[in-house]
Order: C-alpha cells, then sequence, then structure tokens
C-alpha cells in the first residue's frame, strides 16, 4: 500500500495558536540552542529546560498513575522506566512501549509522562516507558541496547509481540526503528505496529539540512542538531546498519504510523522513512501535520493539535491491534 498522507500543506490548516507558538519559539528558544556548547555543561543546561518545559506545557494527565521499574535482567543491562496508566485505562490485552526523544542525551520517561498518559488514556492500554543511557557518558549502541532489553524483558513477561505497539519520538523514533528491523533480521516477529513522532532518520542530519534550506526550522538549526547527535554517535562507523538504515528485505516491518510537523526540518526524515517502508513493501501513513513544530504532541497547553494527534495515534493503535487479534483468531479457527 502507498503511504497516506493526511496533511500535505506546510500552514493552511494550523490553528493561529500555532503560528503564534512557532514564531515565539523562534525569537526565544532557537537563539538558545545556538549558544548552548556541546558539552557536559551545555548539557545539563538544555536537560533542565526540556524538563521545565515538557513539565510546564505537557504534564501529565490528572488521576494518572506511575509505577516506576528497575529491574537487573541476569545478562546485558538493566531495564528501567515506568509503567505508565492513564485515567480509565483497564486493558491488559497489550501493550505501548514508548521511546523518549531528544537527541540521545536530554529528557527521560519522567519529562515524557505527558505524551504516555495521554496514549495510555486515550488507548486504555498501559504504558512502559523505557529509559535509556544517555549521552555523553554513554554512547553507542548504548541507547538502543537498553530499548532492546526493555523489548526482551516485556517478552519475559508474557507479552506477545503482536500485542506489543512500539512508539517513539524524535531520537526514541530512530531506537524504535532500529528494534524493528534488528528484529526482522534475527527472522524474529516484529512488534504488532510503530508510532513514531517526528522521528530523526538520518543522524548526519543531511536530510534535514537540505529541508532547511528551504524552511527555517523554529527551534534548532540542523547543525546544531547533528553536533548533539555526535555525542552519541562520535567515533561509531556512519555506515553501521544500526545508524544508517537499510530497509531491504524488510516487508515484514510492522504497520507504521509517522506524524511529523510542517516547520520543522525532520519532516524530510518522516517523508523519507514513508518511502522506504513502502518500497520495502510494507505499509506506512504519513502525517504531515500543517504549521507545527518538532514533536509538538508534547505541548497540549500550546498547541490545539497536540490533542488531535494523540488522538490520532490512539486510533491507529487500536485500529491495528484490532486486525492483529482477528488473523489471531482466524488462524486458531483453521489449526483447531
Amino acid at each position: 500500500m502507498r503511504p497516506q498522507k493526511r496533511h500535505s500543506t506546510p500552514d493552511d490548516a494550523a490553528s493561529l495558536r500555532s503560528h503564534l507558538v512557532a514564531a515565539i519559539t523562534q525569537v526565544t528558544l532557537r537563539p538558545i540552542t545556538t549558544v548552548l556548547p556541546p558539552s557536559r555543561a551545555g548539557v545539563r543546561v538544555a536537560r533542565h529546560i526540556a524538563a521545565g518545559g515538557l513539565r510546564l506545557f505537557g504534564p501529565p494527565v490528572r488521576g494518572s498513575s506511575v509505577v516506576e521499574v528497575d529491574r537487573p535482567t541476569g545478562q546485558g543491562p538493566c531495564v528501567r522506566g515506568e509503567w505508565v496508566r492513564g485515567p480509565g485505562a483497564r486493558r491488559d490485552d497489550a501493550v505501548i512501549l514508548y521511546v523518549h526523544g531528544s537527541g540521545f542525551a536530554l529528557c527521560s520517561s519522567r519529562t515524557h509522562r505527558g505524551i504516555t498518559t495521554r496514549l495510555s488514556r486515550e488507548t486504555g492500554l498501559p504504558v512502559f516507558a523505557c529509559d535509556y543511557r544517555l549521552a555523553p557518558s554513554h554512547r553507542f549502541p548504548s541507547a538502543a541496547d537498553d530499548v532492546r532489553a526493555a523489548y526482551d524483558w516485556l517478552l519475559a513477561e508474557g507479552h506477545e509481540p503482536e500485542r506489543i505497539v512500539v512508539a517513539g519520538d524524535s531520537a526514541g523514533g530512530h531506537l524504535a526503528v532500529d528494534l524493528a528491523l534488528e528484529l526482522i533480521r534475527e527472522g524474529r516477529t516484529a512488534p504488532a505496529a510503530l508510532v513514531l513522532l517526528s522521528p530523526v532518520l538520518d543522524l548526519t542530519m543531511g536530510l534535514a539540512s537540505a529541508r532547511e534550506r528551504v524552511r527555517r526550522d523554529p527551534m534548532i538549526s540542523a547543525a546544531r542538531a547533528a553536533k548533539l547527535l555526535d555525542l552519541y554517535v562520535l567515533d561509531a562507523d556512519p555506515e553501521h546498519r544500526r545508524l544508517r538504515f537499510s530497509f531491504s528485505g524488510a516487508a515484514a516491518f510492522p504497520v507504521t504510523l509517522v506524524q511529523a510537523g510542517g516547520r520543522e526540518m525532520l519532516a524530510a526524515d518522516a517523508e523519507h522513512l514513508a518511502r522506504a517502508v513502502d518500497e520495502a513493501g510494507g505499509y506506512c501513513e504519513l502525517e504531515i501535520w500543517p504549521g507545527q513544530m518538532h514533536v509538538f504532541q508534547a505541548l497540549p497547553r500550546l498547541v490545539p493539535e497536540a490533542e488531535s494527534a494523540i488522538s490520532r495515534a490512539a486510533a491507529f493503535v487500536d485500529e491495528h491491534l484490532e486486525v492483529t487479534a482477528r488473523r489471531a483468531s482466524m488462524a486458531a479457527v483453521g489449526e483447531a
């Protein structure tokens, strides 16, 4: 199937508030990202800014429950993160594994509770938001290995691949794609679906740089974003299969929803990913939301479209979990 563009114009359908938020961001946050050094001190400051902004403009849904997890696995990295249930989320027939973003160096499961509690509320499902080791203290492939450990732990806890949805934003989207491709290479069953919010695909920021020449990103430049990513991938082979993805032979790639903002440079990565999945024989729905910035879904207090996008993502999850359930039921009848 061809990727479906539900929104294809850059601005015409965006709310007035979205335009205002983007304009304010361009004269406040972008200059800060320009002067922050790509060092440990700069990362510490950026972490405080990101955490404060998400807490203020994307707080968790009231009435949600959070249970922290810190489990040794016996081999490999520990599993750390938190189980999140939004108010009224009582389903246990499936689970969402959420992978936070912010350049492999910032944020955590805690900072992203605004997204995870909303996903849980809208789907009725529990969300396991995994934490991973952050750059610059931990470089590639530590984050990817931690996400894989979290997925394997969910399997060990009794969750079937067909009932696991993997979601992630920004760098978390890259980690989610890596997980799916590695499972396919190993001949294992991939998750039921992926939901990717403003995923970064090209860690060299080449695709983003080309988009930036056409339209300036309100948050950060491609050059500054590349310096942040370098804190994770420095000294790694840029052609490594877990950094520069190949979708050759990935027809079994999970059905995927990609959402990106029309104003962000990573819209180019979203479009590239949709094409790559489609050309491999998979199915990807691409949504470019008019006038929106990077991971706008995390800012419901600022951006009216944030709630609509999360609701759309939840509907995608429900739809494809129902499809996998029907397939499993038909297979069981056939075996009987």
